[in-house]
């Protein structure tokens, strides 16, 4: 072992060790083979080195000897469970696997850990100190760093959520979930390059860390333009510094080096293998994909009724209303304030039965109140965090003085469940947990102890929030097993998605933070986490007409839909800012509302594959060197490209096409991709275009809400492409709300458009048993982009009506065929 610099760069956090001396790894002893690779030992402790797939490679070192094997929650799977066919090879100072995925080479002196592809493009290469010695591994006290070479061409993409561009590369990161907008947190933060330090400035719209800690990223290769990935599992406060020109390194304070390195190429197959681990997005229930309104105010139960009346006397579409911390009594969770809801029950079964679901909010602080039954339950149990010294940690928060839920044990997460099976049992459809970084007000988390007080509050502070909505989940589905459950969550990690969806936060009502939501959503899902969404209309400070209208046209072809804004602002309802926004904004609700049957199926995509609803272009044009820095635009879902208004007055803007051919939703104007063009973007809407070759299912109208809607009726719009090819989309029906879909109650429509010079054909295969509520009796084919002549459906020539052809279908395939004009 020798003493060498890391040399890091960029700002270090505040509560990073201020030395750059660390203990180098340098030599290996020896080497042993074993069932899954290779067992390296060096300095006393020993390196694993085990192939998870063909194309991913787990390393790991031990501790004082030892291995921790369960480091996190994270990974839901067994990594090991699926054979690997490798060889060893061994030459003179080097030890070499290969499959047929990746070689990883292992450096006996120096030591050093070199992954390439069999074609020797590089997924990780060990970086060089200032001297020439290579840095696999360095250690200082009880803090790792590792080290890698890059590019200045490169990019990197990833780590959830993070404010900024999409492309990380010139900035450095912290892994440590924080209160964003609690200003006693600024000690907690440090900015990225080129932001300005919120410290200094609390409305910064670059800060760092943020409420969800998610130690993955993928590192774009140039001039190959190859994708790799990794993901360390382990939940410490860590540092990710990508601000070097020619290497990178990631600094854990603790824990052990478990790290997945994901040979790809492609960022689809990373991603892939990423959520086989660490699980996927579940299916949602389709009314939590419909547009929800939400305010931290004092209402009351009259006040939350007329809420309700008012979307649908003025027709605004709307599945749920959200109550923020005023519902409760004293903030004591688990409680109606019974002055304001004498009858909460009453008023949840009224709402439900004119479609509204009803969420409120649960935070993980328990007042700490004798006689209050949770506190004197979980006190009694010994549920609750304790300090080194054995006490019950107390914070400050909304209750005052607050006990926290040990969630690491499993039977308080039990409790807890309980405590939410009991909490909907009054006519619920779902929960919101916030303030669980967790925010412990002006208290320092730090002496949080957990496991009853035997572990570190560091080794579990990033995790809190994704075991505390394990808890939550388990509770919802022991009230109401046989119904999907919908959690919602401020804070996470790695796995969150498992079992909750993300907002982002305390946004602010101003025009960068609308930018803001776009890349840090697109980092989201490709971090695994497919269900996200910002508060629309920005959640502090005054929104005004314009800003509102654009957010809700940008927010209603997002994952997640709430209208959220603070206490103490303007009214930021869609009919605050008057009759003509009111108009325009609820346009972009029923937009929304037509097009569930597509969001539902990017949703089920999400659950199957890992694919993110709202991606980042490189996503699906990872060769395409312009979109790599391209964050002011997405697409939503595998075939909706969407360019949001992002500045005030802004009458047009530019947008790049990829490569394709894509239809101006609005205009029908059909362009060929890999150019810019020029956008108009009156206030009726904003940019968007679907890509050539899709078939978007719609409804027919936009209902009141998902409840109870069944459509006699479906539109699938068919957009016929410029060029030749096949392309593949998807419809599924099914009850929408719960299981028993994955049973094969439902029906399945694979749409598989062909084009071959004037000819086009459009196949329909169905599988599934149906579901009792289907009602569908047509099925609309609506044509884009090209006039069709001669027209057969199953070979029986059909007479073209405006392009729109009507088939009795009532749950089986079809064949389409038609001649194109011109």
């Amino acid at each position: 072992m020798e003493i060498a610099l890391t040399g890091t760069a960029g700002t270090p956090s505040p509560t990073l060790p201020d030395t750059s001396a660390y203990l180098v790894f340098s030599k290996v002893d020896a080497v042993e083979e074993t069932e899954r690779g290779v067992l390296a030992h060096l300095h006393g402790e020993q390196l694993r080195i085990e192939l998870v797939r063909d194309d991913v490679v787990r390393l790991k070192m031990s501790r004082a000897g030892r291995f921790d094997e369960s480091p996190t929650y994270a990974v839901c799977t067994d990594p090991l469970s699926a054979p690997v066919d490798f060889t060893v090879e061994r030459e003179p100072g080097v030890v070499r696997l290969r499959t047929s995925g990746l070689v990883l080479t292992l450096g006996l002196e120096p030591f050093r850990v070199d992954v390439h592809r069999p074609d020797g493009s590089p997924v990780i290469e060990t970086a060089e100190d200032e001297s020439g010695r290579p840095v696999a591994y360095a250690t200082l006290n009880d803090a790792f760093t590792v080290r890698r070479r890059c590019r200045q061409e490169d990019a990197f993409y990833g780590l959830g959520e993070k404010s900024g561009g999409l492309d990380r590369k010139g900035r450095d990161f912290t892994l440590w979930n924080t209160d964003v907008l609690n200003p006693t947190a600024a000690g907690e933060f440090t900015a990225g390059r080129g932001a300005a330090d919120p410290r200094a400035d609390r409305t910064s719209t670059e800060f760092d860390p943020y409420y969800v800690s998610i130690p993955f990223f993928y590192h774009h290769h140039y001039p190959a333009r190859l994708m790799a990935g990794s993901f360390v599992d382990n939940g410490y406060r860590a540092h990710y510094d990508f601000t070097p020109s020619e290497a990178y390194s990631f600094t854990f304070l603790g824990g052990q080096w478990t790290e997945y390195v994901f040979a790809g190429p492609s960022m689809r197959e990373i991603l892939s293998a990423y959520t086989g681990l660490t699980g996927r997005t579940q299916p949602p229930p389709l009314w939590s994909l419909g547009y929800h309104q939400c305010r931290w105010y004092d209402y009351d139960q009259a006040a939350v009724e007329a809420l309700a009346e008012r979307h649908r006397h003025d027709g605004v579409p709307c599945d749920a209303l959200w109550l923020d911390i005023d519902y409760m009594d004293g903030y004591r969770v688990f409680t109606w304030d019974r002055q304001k809801f004498p009858d909460a029950p009453g008023m949840l079964q009224r709402l439900r039965s004119k479609g509204f679901r009803v969420i409120t909010i649960i935070d993980p602080g328990v007042k700490h109140d004798p006689g209050y039954p949770v506190f004197e339950e979980g006190l009694r149990e010994g549920h609750f965090c304790r300090t080194e010294g054995g006490d019950v940690y107390i914070g400050q928060v909304w209750p005052g003085n607050t006990a926290f839920p040990d969630f690491t044990q499993e039977e308080t997460r039990a409790w807890w469940g309980r405590l939410n099976a009991a909490h909907v049992q009054s006519g619920l459809a779902g929960i919101w947990n916030d303030m669980n970084e967790p925010a412990t007000g002006d208290i320092s988390p730090l002496p949080m102890r957990f496991e009853g007080g035997r572990s570190s509050h560091e080794r579990f502070h990033n995790q809190y929030a994704l075991l505390m909505a394990m808890g939550t989940t388990a509770g919802l589905l022991e009230a109401m097993p046989d119904r999907r459950t919908f959690v919602l969550s401020r804070a996470g990690f790695a796995g969150i998605q498992r079992y909750a969806a993300n907002w982002m936060g305390d946004n602010m009502s101003r025009w960068d933070h609308l930018w803001l939501s776009i890349p840090m959503a697109a980092g989201f899902g490709i971090s695994g986490q497919a269900f996200v969404g910002a508060d629309v209309g920005g959640f502090a400070g005054g929104s005004n007409a314009e800003l509102f209208l654009r957010w809700m046209q940008y927010g209603a072809l997002t994952p997640f839909f709430r209208n959220h804004s603070a206490t103490g602002n303007v009214d930021q309802y869609v009919w605050a800012f008057g009759d003509v926004v009111q108009e325009l904004a609820t346009e972009a609700v029923r937009l929304r509302y037509r097009l569930l049957p597509y969001i539902y199926a990017a949703f089920l995509t999400a659950a199957e594959t890992g694919l993110p609803v709202q991606r980042p272009l490189v996503l699906d044009f990872q060769d395409d060197d312009t979109v790599r820095g391209i964050d002011d635009a997405y697409l939503f879902g595998p075939d909706l490209l969407v360019a949001p208004v992002l500045a005030a007055g802004q009458t047009s803007r530019q947008v790049y096409l990829p490569e394709g051919s894509w239809h101006d939703f609005a205009t029908g104007e059909v362009l060929q991709g890999r150019r810019f063009v020029l956008a108009a973007t009156p206030m009726e809407r904003i940019p968007l275009y679907v890509r050539g070759g899709a078939v978007v299912p719609m409804w027919t109208e936009a209902p009141a809400s998902t409840d109870g809607f069944f459509p006699r009726a479906l539109e699938l719009h068919v957009f016929v492409p410029l060029e030749d090819g096949s392309w593949t989309s998807f419809v599924q029906e099914d009850d929408g709300v719960t299981f028993a879909a994955r049973d094969g109650a439902r029906l399945r429509t694979t749409l598989t458009l062909t084009r071959s010079g004037r000819s086009v054909e459009l196949a329909a295969t169905v599988v599934g048993e149906g579901y009792p509520e289907h009602r569908r009796e047509e099925l609309h084919v609506v044509l884009h982009g090209a006039a069709a002549g001669r027209v057969a459906v199953d070979g029986t020539a059909v007479e073209p009506s405006d392009e729109r052809w009507v088939l009795p279908n009532s749950g089986t395939g079809f064949l389409l065929e038609a001649e194109l004009l011109g």
